[in-house]
């Protein structure tokens, strides 16, 4: 079944991924310089804003400037405990603040 020509034609080495360590791509074993700076995210969910440390990383791909995968649970779980009404989970990760109104005068 099939056609046995074109099975050898893709077997052959210029076609075939190599079983060594080397890598597929040049330049993806080094690593990119990365520059990290570092700010203060705004979450606010109801009467509550919530202040949270995090690094902004840079490199020179077009993602630039992004979070740390934990920085972003950071947020996340700020996020989530603000939510639930949960505010000494959510200072446990950042400087909490309840809003008021002012009183028009």
């Amino acid at each position: 079944m099939g056609n046995s020509e074109r099975a050898l034609e893709s077997s052959r080495g210029s076609n075939s991924v190599s079983t060594g360590s080397s890598a597929l791509v040049r330049g993806l074993s080094e690593e990119a310089e990365m520059n990290k700076r570092r700010r203060v995210k705004l979450i606010q969910e109801g009467r509550y804003v919530a202040e949270v440390d995090v690094e902004l990383l840079e490199d020179e791909t077009g993602w630039s400037p992004y979070l740390s995968p934990a920085d972003a649970c950071k947020l996340d779980d700020v996020r989530d405990a603000l939510r639930r009404g949960d505010i000494r989970a959510a200072s446990n990760l950042a400087r909490v603040f309840e809003l008021r109104p002012v009183a028009s005068q």
